[in-house]
């Protein structure tokens, strides 16, 4: 029997992949189950800051005293965490209270859990004040307490709410055409991880996702310590502040805007080994498409890359893996490598790569000989 380099490689390269299909598979389970009994941590996390917050205002009224506001404080934080309870029990087994901000990648979604913290946030300000309000005995405090609803006094934080949940609904309509169109791959998560706020598909951290984060952050403490200074007002954040914040959002939507792009091969030679002589392509020989965007982020796997297809002519070849230490020598990002198939009739033909996101490339026209 002839040594076949091509067979072999073929051979390694199918069980690789079905091996790799079924740690995937099991991966896929696995992540189910995480999100399926996600609900009862997030609902654990949501009452231990109820506790954090009781504790603290325990502390803090040492000296000056119990009063209506720590009342009305701990009142709505009861009335949010009941809320984030009960959702989270009416989407247990899609991640509770995280659901709505599971991307459809099944990854947190940067731009939906910024929104929904101001959102809670505001919520709570709001429950504040009309626990205030509810205690409230005298006309002129009543007054006073309804008059820290007008938008005067809370335009800032109006403003950024309006704009991170503007944000929020752009980015996913953005991000549906952009894929629609081919100019962004997605490919999906075993599971939604915490480091998805800050990192890329690939799991790279991200100069865009970071800077939204952290401004958000900042400008949220900031007002969080200006309600608990002023529980009879909303949060007036200053315009210099909501103005940072919203320059963070709109870099945080710029970045998003320039991410991504369609693959494309930029040529087509036929591969060489040391020794061989130079020679057109035939059937049997092996190409190398080089280019750009073959790998989408997030599928360096090898269950994700062994559905990576290559047109040659009417036949489809799968791209054979090639494994070394830490990853793959073939395929990479910008380099393909595959065997030109023997059913593939002389003459020119056309080369097109199809990618594990299902985009598909421009295409590339070779001259194969006989």
């Amino acid at each position: 029997m002839a040594h076949s380099a091509s067979a072999s490689r073929q051979w390694v390269s199918e069980e690789l992949a079905q091996s790799a299909e079924l740690v995937a598979e099991r991966g896929r389970t696995e992540g189910q189950a995480w999100l399926a009994g996600l609900w009862r941590r997030t609902a654990a996390a949501v009452w231990a800051g109820v506790v954090l917050l009781l504790l603290g205002q325990a502390l803090t009224a040492v000296g000056a005293g119990w009063t209506s506001a720590r009342t009305a404080g701990l009142a709505a934080a009861l009335v949010v965490a009941g809320a984030l309870t009960a959702a989270s029990w009416f989407h247990r087994a899609k991640g509770g209270a995280l659901a709505p901000l599971i991307g459809e990648d099944n990854r947190l979604s940067t731009s939906r859990t910024v929104a929904a913290v101001w959102v809670l946030f505001v919520a709570y300000s709001v429950l504040v004040l009309a626990g205030r309000l509810a205690a409230a005995s005298r006309h002129r405090e009543r007054d006073a307490l309804i008059s820290g609803l007008e938008l005067a006094r809370g335009a800032g934080v109006v403003t950024v709410l309006a704009v991170v949940c503007g944000i929020a609904v752009l980015v996913r309509r953005v991000v549906g055409l952009r894929v629609l169109g081919q100019r962004l791959q997605k490919v999906r998560a075993d599971r939604p991880r915490a480091a998805d706020l800050l990192t890329d598909d690939a799991g790279r951290g991200t100069f865009a996702d970071i800077q939204y984060v952290v401004i958000s952050a900042v400008a949220l403490v900031f007002a969080a310590v200006r309600l608990a200074r002023r529980p009879d007002q909303l949060p007036d954040l200053p315009w210099g502040l909501a103005v940072v914040v919203l320059v963070s959002a709109a870099t945080y939507l710029a970045g998003k805007y320039a991410e991504g792009g369609r693959p494309v091969i930029l040529s087509v030679v036929r591969a060489r080994e040391a020794g061989d002589l130079d020679a057109p392509i035939r059937t049997g020989d092996d190409i190398e498409i080089r280019g750009a965007g073959f790998v989408p982020p997030g599928a360096q796997g090898a269950d994700r890359l062994a559905r990576m297809v290559v047109r040659v002519g009417t036949v489809h070849v799968h791209v054979p893996l090639v494994p070394v230490p830490g990853g793959f020598r073939n395929p990479t990002d910008t380099l393909l490598t595959v065997p030109v198939p023997v059913e593939v009739e002389p003459g020119r033909v056309e080369v097109q790569v199809v990618t594990a996101a299902g985009v598909e490339t421009n295409r590339y026209a070779v001259d194969v000989t006989e």
